[in-house]
């Protein structure tokens, strides 16, 4: 048994009596997971940018990125796939064009009607009297558009609108390229839709939404804080680049002078050969890219928002193995699939975007669900295939494995000295052995809560020894083995029309 060591209370000099305790902590792993929303904030909002803020509520996300912004919507989402989940805010500042479209309307019902629109997936209506004219019912369409609130969602529209002689202007709340990506329709499904007639509610772009922000200072903003996961709409080269040196194992948030870890989910808008050109173009294990077709409802910035939330409270729950699960199936709330089925990848595509590093979704029943996320990781260092890094399961069961272990280590082993044997079992010295025996303990903690396996096989495998030049380091071989998913069951099913009969 270990010597008693004391913190506070010196070992020798006293001598007056004394009755004392000292109080310390043994040490208490929390797991815990903090997820930020990169996006654009309107001019209402409070909150600068590039300066990371805690975000608790729809009020508070309200007041410190604007109504209707990107990033409120963001929020929006966020909680109704992750209700409890510590979200925060970094505001990007947008540069570019805004988008601006027109919608024109003409030959009106004579006996008036009711008319709908899609915009972003929300649908509005509005009443058509008998004898309105065109310029009425653009008043009507431009009131109804900045006035839109979903009482049931809370929805707000990422556009506004004005409105002249039967024409109404809709322009994107922020300037950017994402703009392009707002649905505005008249659906033909609705029977009694006075805007599905052909020539009455034309859509045209009068200026296309252009340019992506920089997103350097908003990164750079996260320092060395908690950011498990950052969720951005935005998958250019520049800000694959800029998410890559974030996370850097070199000298980014993995880098082992920082060990603050982190990982990125953005979300690529384009077609089957866009999206596997894409995947094909980038190896890093740090970032997932979901793909989102051409022509989905809601645009990109909410797909991520969904995702990353409804997925986040299993990747950082390495407490009772929901961290290594198989996320296929789990509904994505608030995305709705694309109206053209045809736009809903078929299992070869997905496959094929699974193997060069892009992440898959599935529609069930109507709704979008997770299928597969992974990362961009398919390459090791001579660039040979390598799936070690390839589930996004991964790369959170091993930040949380070393988050717990360190914090163990630190409990156990912190302020000591190290010695090759310790004879007299002083409290204040660690041995190779005993930092091994912490190392196993705690391992073998993570197998119990479904994080990794084979304890016995790490054990073997595992060295521990002091660093032969520098008497002052101990080091330490740890060969880590994680819990796999159960993605895929393959089963023979051989029929018979009689089973034959035995021998006697």
């Amino acid at each position: 048994m270990a010597g008693i060591g004391f913190n506070s209370i010196p070992g020798q000099g006293l001598t007056a009596p004394l009755f004392a305790f000292e109080v310390n902590s043994g040490g208490q792993y929390d797991s815990a997971s903090r997820l930020v929303l990169l996006g654009h904030t309107t001019p209402s909002g409070t909150l600068a940018a590039a300066t990371p803020s805690v975000v608790s509520s729809q009020n508070e996300a309200d007041a410190l990125a604007g109504p209707g912004s990107m990033l409120r919507e963001m929020f929006r989402i966020a909680r109704q796939n992750a209700p409890v989940q510590e979200i925060w805010f970094v505001p990007v500042a947008a540069s570019g064009a805004a988008d601006v479209r027109t919608i024109t309307l003409a030959s009106l019902p004579a006996a008036g009607g009711v008319g709908y629109f899609y915009i972003a997936g929300e649908l509005l209506q509005v009443t058509i009297g008998a004898g309105d004219t065109v310029t009425t019912v653009a008043l009507a369409v431009r009131d109804a558009i900045n006035g839109y609130y979903n009482q049931i969602t809370g929805a707000m529209l990422p556009v506004t609108a004005t409105s002249a002689v039967g024409v109404v202007t809709v322009t994107a709340r922020h300037a950017g390229v994402l703009g392009t990506e707002t649905e505005i329709l008249a659906p033909t499904q609705i029977a009694s839709n006075a805007f599905a007639v052909a020539g009455v509610f034309t859509v045209a772009t009068t200026t296309a939404g252009t340019g992506v922000p920089s997103l350097t200072a908003a990164l750079a903003a996260l320092g060395d804080d908690p950011a498990d996961m950052v969720v951005s709409p935005w998958a250019d080269t520049a800000s694959l680049d800029a998410y890559q040196a974030t996370m850097s194992d070199a000298s980014g948030r993995w880098a082992y002078n920082r060990q603050v870890y982190g990982h990125v989910l953005c979300v690529s808008t384009g077609n089957t050969a866009t999206q596997t050109s894409l995947g094909a173009g980038r190896n890093d294990r740090h970032v997932t890219i979901v793909p989102r077709p051409i022509g989905a409802p809601e645009p990109s910035w909410l797909w991520a928002a969904g995702f990353a939330n409804r997925v986040i409270t299993w990747l950082s729950d390495c407490t009772t193995g929901n961290v290594s699960r198989n996320q296929t199936g789990l509904t994505v709330e608030g995305i709705s699939p694309p109206r053209d089925r045809t736009l809903v990848w078929n299992y070869n595509a997905r496959n094929i975007f699974n193997n060069t590093g892009i992440s898959s979704w599935n529609v069930i029943a109507g709704r979008v669900t997770v299928d597969k996320l992974v990362t961009t990781y398919r390459l090791g260092v001579l660039g040979q295939p390598d799936s070690t890094f390839r589930n996004i399961q991964t790369l959170f069961q091993v930040s949380g494995s070393l988050k717990y272990m360190r914090t163990v280590l630190a409990n156990e082993h912190g302020r000591k000295a190290i010695a090759d044997a310790n004879p007299g079992n002083l409290a204040a010295i660690s041995t190779p052995a005993d930092i091994k025996g912490t190392i196993v303990h705690s391992y073998d903690d993570l197998v119990n809560q479904g994080v990794l396996e084979n304890v016995a096989e790490f054990t073997r495998k595992l060295i521990v020894k002091r660093n032969v030049t520098n008497a002052d380091r101990c080091d330490v071989f740890a060969p880590i083995d994680v819990v796999n998913q159960l993605d895929i069951l393959a089963a023979n099913a051989t029929i018979y029309r009689q089973y034959a009969r035995a021998a006697a």
